[in-house]
């Protein structure tokens, strides 16, 4: 019986060496003083990623800012691109989750577009590999745009405004789905935060974050270990884990990635959304069940509330209310200034 104990209480001991060394590995790669050289990884690129054959040009950026704000790309003709991913709400809607046609509240809340060029795959549960890809999808879902794409491309065709917009754009190129999705992804490259008072604390302007935020980032990095599935340089790993929301005690609840991926572990699990401009895209998680970036936390740190199926990421960390506080703080600097878009002027019928 000693034996066994002995046995136990070393496999303890282990386990708590190895968490409490993982934390000082997370802190001691950092030196946490503006501008220093190990924190250059959180930099995004200078150049905003693009796919072979659709490189980003005024009169694709033109021709994309239109059609993401045109309604009539939409069933009803009322709701455009831009209704669930608004430019003044964080290139989101604000609402829990999202609405579609006939005003139907839908289960997943409305994805940001800020610096979706980043990434490597794309909706929630990662159905769709890019923003091209993506881009027809709600006008397709007749539970969101519900859009007659046969109606949409004839309309098109048809408009002189557009056909020479297109024509600028994708010389030599039919208006159809693959020009339409890569214009509406082009615009949608535009929408990029990479001025954020953190931003330019790592460049190092040591006045752009206070002393709170710094301690939060330390937290972020270390103790509260957010930076494991929020990850360099856009605070996302493009993954997809069980957090443990409320919801997914739910008798039918969202399957997530599973749809995907039928993989134990893929059971509840979504996409690690990113963290850049979190402050501008309440409320938060698939479900929107988090109000504020207090909650987030909160339920981060009590390592969810429904245990099943949780990712091996999620660990409950247990932090106190002013480390609470210090992260909320360091997450408000990842807001950049904001820029205001202009409306276009939209094609006469």
């Amino acid at each position: 019986m000693e034996y066994v104990y002995k046995r136990f209480s070393l496999a303890v001991l282990t386990i708590l060496f190895l968490f409490s060394n993982n934390i000082f590995a997370a802190e001691g790669k950092y030196v946490f003083k503006a501008g220093h050289p190990s924190l250059k990884e959180w930099l995004l690129p200078d150049t905003v990623p693009y796919p072979e054959g659709n490189k980003p040009n005024k009169a694709r950026i033109k021709l994309g800012k239109k059609l993401f704000f045109d309604p009539r790309l939409s069933g009803d003709g009322n709701m455009s691109c831009a209704t669930c991913h608004n430019p003044a709400l964080g290139w989101s809607d604000g609402l829990p989750t999202a609405k579609g046609v006939k005003s139907k509240v839908l289960g997943r809340a409305s994805p940001t577009v800020f610096n979706t060029a980043y990434n490597s795959i794309q909706m929630w549960d990662g159905r769709k590999k890019s923003l091209e890809d993506q881009a027809m999808g709600p006008m397709e879902a007749t539970v969101e745009m519900n859009m007659n794409t046969a109606k949409l491309f004839k309309w098109l065709n048809s408009n002189k405004e557009y056909i020479s917009l297109f024509k600028a754009a994708y010389p030599g190129e039919k208006i159809a789905a693959p020009t339409v999705s890569k214009a509406l992804a082009t615009f949608e490259r535009t929408a990029i935060s990479n001025n954020s008072a953190f931003d330019r604390w790592v460049k190092g302007d040591s006045k752009a974050m206070s002393e709170q935020q710094i301690r939060g980032f330390k937290l972020f990095v270390g103790k509260a270990d957010c930076a494991v599935c929020h990850s360099a340089p856009n605070f996302t790993d493009n993954g997809f884990h069980n957090i443990g929301l409320a919801s997914w005690g739910n008798k039918n609840p969202d399957m997530g990635r599973y749809t995907q991926r039928p993989l134990r572990l893929m059971k509840g699990a979504f996409k690690t959304p990113t963290l850049r401009e979190i402050e501008r895209t309440a409320p938060y998680f698939h479900d929107g069940s988090a109000k504020t970036l207090q909650d987030v936390v909160k339920h981060y740190s009590q390592g969810g509330v429904v245990k099943t199926n949780l990712s091996p990421n999620m660990t409950k960390t247990k932090l106190s209310a002013s480390e609470r506080d210090d992260i909320v703080e360091f997450m408000r600097a990842l807001s950049s200034p904001y820029k205001a878009i202009s409306l276009p002027e939209l094609p006469l019928n």
